[in-house]
């Protein structure tokens, strides 16, 4: 089955897909960020939503 767009959260709660604007808003609200932040948490670290996670608390 494809990928439902209209879903609130991420199909993969583990990874952040930056290429899916229904994610980044999932992310940015989840975590408090803007659009940005999170793009560049990601280059830092890779997509992982822990390892992102751990990165903005910094």
């Amino acid at each position: 089955m494809a990928d439902d767009k209209t879903l609130r959260s991420p199909q993969d709660s583990s990874r952040i897909a930056l290429g899916e604007d229904y994610e980044v808003a999932y992310w940015t609200k989840k975590f408090g960020v803007t659009r940005d932040e999170l793009e560049k948490a990601v280059k830092a670290v890779g997509n992982g939503a822990e390892a992102v996670e751990e990165y903005l608390k910094r």
